[in-house]
């Protein structure tokens, strides 16, 4: 925990790669304290086709999908320190967004299928 899930428009690809982009946001996890670096999941989409106020603007918005049970400034914290780490990338014409998004434990369910 947590899943990471990046959305990015594809044309920020000519000045960020996506690999990049996935490392900020696991490194902003780790510094949070809040989650052991094993556990961090990351996966990225690009956007071909996106509007913003009927413009094609560029935009990063990143949701963090945790384990219900953290306090609001603890994810707080969180969702600040990603942000923080897109700003690293110094990018110019495009919208940063984060959001903390809580996965109830009682119905939240997961099995690891490994190779025999």
């Amino acid at each position: 925990m947590p899943h990471c899930i990046v959305e990015y428009s594809q044309n920020l690809e000519q000045e960020v790669p996506p690999a990049d982009l996935l490392e900020a946001v696991k490194e902003a996890c780790i510094a949070s304290a809040l989650f052991s670096p094993q556990d961090i999941k990351l996966r990225s989409f690009p956007f071909k086709s996106f509007l913003s106020v009927g413009q094609e603007d560029a935009f990063i918005h990143v949701t963090l999908r945790v384990l219900s049970g953290r306090t609001e400034e603890q994810k707080k914290q969180l969702s600040h320190l990603v942000l923080e780490a897109l700003t690293q990338f110094s990018l110019n014409n495009v919208s940063l967004s984060v959001e903390v998004c809580d996965m109830d434990r009682a119905t939240y369910a997961k099995q690891v299928v490994l190779s025999q």
